[in-house]
């Protein structure tokens, strides 16, 4: 029985967490079509979420990129045709690494920005206070997170994939010994319409899911200090799960619909 209890309990939170997370999602949604606009605050966000996380996406990527054409070019060299390293790397890297990799590095380092920001504030009444000023604490501090997450983690993930093929290409060369020519002809026959509709329909989902959930653990944390540290950790454990859900489910769906331009 209380195995049972406790598995009862469990859903009953998710649940309400779950509706509690979707009424949120849909009022930022609206507060993003309503005045009035916050447009410096958009520009700090689009700055301090963007180019705050650039040296973390080059990074990742490049290591990334050289660590999979390694693997790959050991496999490949087995059956004699290292020559299609470019054209595996260019499927793998804008179907699945760029994007995913991207989404973790953001949900690690960009959500639990937001939420402890957010979370401070409401711990100190500053979100009270806005309201009572009139200012719509959702429509000045969400909405400019939305934004610049939606605008910046397709920019971002475009980076990480070129910084990553660029890496491909170091070990392509030097190690692989496959020419210059032989690995961009090869990356470049994959960059069709399927897979770059993948590969940039993917961030702006993540960016949703990032956005969404951290304000809604900012705006809901409750405990002072202790609790804001708790849903710091509860905002990137949770989008970082989602992240890989919705990139599993986002595959199997898109993959199917557009497999004619694949």
């Amino acid at each position: 029985m209380t195995l049972i209890r406790v598995i009862y309990n469990w859903f009953k939170n998710f649940v309400y967490e779950t509706q509690s997370l979707f009424f949120f999602s849909v009022i930022m949604v609206q507060a993003l079509f309503t005045r009035r606009w916050y447009l410096t605050e958009t520009m700090d966000q689009m700055y301090m979420i963007g180019v705050g996380s650039l040296y973390l996406v080059v990074l990742t990527g490049i290591f990334a990129g050289q660590g999979f054409a390694f693997a790959f070019s050991m496999e490949l060299a087995d059956f004699g045709a290292k020559n299609y390293l470019g054209r595996i790397l260019s499927i793998s890297i804008i179907r699945e690494l760029g994007p995913v990799l991207t989404g973790l590095m953001f949900a690690a380092r960009v959500s639990a920005g937001i939420t402890s920001e957010i979370g401070a504030m409401k711990s100190a009444n500053q979100l009270d206070a806005m309201s009572a000023f009139g200012i719509d604490p959702i429509k000045k501090l969400a909405v400019p997170r939305l934004i610049a997450l939606v605008t910046m983690v397709p920019t971002l993930t475009v980076i990480c994939d070129a910084i990553a093929l660029l890496g491909g290409w170091v070990i392509a060369v030097y190690v692989a010994h496959v020419t210059s020519t032989v690995y961009w002809a090869t990356v470049r026959d994959r960059l069709i319409f399927g897979n770059l509709f993948v590969g940039l329909m993917k961030p702006v989902v993540f960016s949703l899911v990032i956005a969404f959930m951290a304000c809604y653990k900012g705006f809901t944390a409750e405990g002072g200090t202790r609790g804001v540290g708790r849903a710091t950790t509860q905002s990137v454990v949770m989008t970082s799960i989602t992240i890989l859900i919705v990139n599993f489910f986002i595959t199997r769906v898109v993959f199917v619909w557009i497999k004619g331009y694949l």
